[in-house]
This record gives C-alpha cells, structure tokens and sequence, in this order.
C-alpha cells in the first residue's frame, strides 16, 4: 500500500519535463531501435545475415545477424508499448530516488523486459531459418508460402481466445496489480521484474508476431500496425472482445488461404 501511495504522491508531481526523464532511456532504446530497423528495411542487402537468407544456409555468423534483427524489430515494436508499465514502475519507485537509489533501476526494469523478447527473437530467428532451409519460406520476400501461411493465421486466430493469452494479457494491462505482487528491491530486484513483465508479454503477444511470417518478416506497414494493435489491446476497455474479433478474423482469412 506504501508503495501505491508513493505512486499517487509521484503522479501529483509529475511535470513533462520528468515524464521525459522517466521515459528517457527506453524512449532512446526505442527510438535507436526504430532507426535501426528503418535502415535493415531500406538496404535489406547489407543486413548481416541476408546473404544465408538468399543461400538457404546459414553460419553461426550469418544467423546471429538474423537474431540480430529480429531482436531489434521486437525492441522497437514492444517497448513502445510498455510505456505504461514502465511509468508505472518509475512513479513507484520514486521514494527509492528520493533516497538516492538513482534511475538505474528504471533502465535495468527496461532492459530485462528487451531481454524476455530477446529469448523471443532467438526462437524466430530458429524458425526462420528452419522455414528458409525446408522451402517454407520465400528468402526473397520473407514471407511463409501456401497452407503454412494459412496454419500460422490459424493459429493465430485460436490464440486470441486462449485462456493463457488473456490470463498474459490482464498482467499486461494492470501495472499496479503487477507491481503489488512482483516488486523487488535493487537494482537486480528491477531486472528480474522486467523479465518477469516481458515473459507475460512474450505469452500476450508472441502468436501475434508470428503473422510477420505471412506478411513478410520486414513489411514495414505490417510492424507498425501490430505494434498500434498490441498497445491498442493493452489500453483500451473491453480489450477481450477486441481480442475475439480479429481471432474471428485470423481465422476466417487462414481458412480460406488454406482451402
């Protein structure tokens, strides 16, 4: 209770000028991130990584360019979205600053969040280059091909009604809830909250991502656009039958790509 009456004494001082210093750091990771993967999708050639994607073999080098790549789409893609949390976590652990614990906690509660998609982006890279080297996958346009493409919007479709996806999705949406039950002191203590934040997310969103394997892994209208949805889905009300409906919609354009 301490805890969330610091966050509501911190919220009545909050100015712009220290909202942008609370989001400063993760604000730069993500706009860093943003810049980053606007250059891979306008010079796609000299990514590390691409010459085993027109090769259909890949190096350990070549696929730790692919990793690469995908770590920095789900950076720019997720952290947008995990502003509200992080704020949250910054409003509360403001009487630690006041003591002088410093905002490195707040850069560690961010960074362990990059790091759960970090895991994420491991297994597609994974499956990427696995679709690439079966065939499954066009190296050209990055993009899964006939009844595959259909199955992962499928798939997609039926996870939106999961229990486990709106079970993730509620941690998602209620950051104080979160940090009540997770909070942790320290520095390390922020690390491990923001891993534990970034797993729920991971388990929220991750069938979502995989629709970049349809769509092409680097379509840029389609990263920003799923990126709008997930933090349209983490913010608005009634976000459970927002959720139902584009299922019904996967679904529906899978089924019919498939037959």
């Amino acid at each position: 209770m301490q805890r969330a009456g610091n966050m509501k004494s911190m919220r009545a001082q909050m100015t712009p000028a220290r909202l942008a210093l609370l989001l400063g750091g993760p604000t730069a990771v993500a706009v860093a991130s943003w810049a980053y993967l606007s250059v891979m999708i306008n010079d796609m050639s000299s990514m590390p990584g691409m010459s085993a994607l027109m090769m259909q073999v890949f190096s350990p080098m070549q696929f730790f360019g692919l990793f690469l790549m995908w770590a920095v789409m789900m950076a720019a893609m997720m952290l947008p979205t995990a502003a509200p949390m992080i704020t949250a976590y910054a409003l509360m652990q403001g009487a630690d600053r006041a003591r002088g614990a410093g905002w490195l906690p707040v850069f560690a509660f961010s960074g362990g969040y990059v790091l759960a998609w970090a895991g994420f982006s491991l297994a597609a890279a994974g499956l990427q280059a696995g679709f690439t080297n079966l065939a499954i996958m066009s190296p050209m346009m990055m993009r899964a091909t006939g009844p595959i493409a259909g199955a992962i919007l499928i798939v997609a479709g039926l996870y939106q009604f999961s229990p486990v996806k709106h079970a993730c999705l509620r941690q998602c949406r209620t950051p104080i809830n979160f940090l009540m039950t997770q909070w942790r002191e320290g520095s390390w203590g922020a690390l491990g909250m923001g891993w534990r934040h970034g797993l729920y997310c991971v388990g929220c969103c991750w069938a979502l991502m995989g629709l970049l394997f349809v769509v092409g892994v680097m379509n840029a209208a389609w990263i920003i656009a799923i990126t709008i949805y997930v933090l349209v889905e983490k913010i608005v009300p009634r976000a459970a039958l927002l959720s139902k409906a584009v299922g019904v919609a996967l679904v529906g354009m899978g089924i019919w790509i498939v037959v």
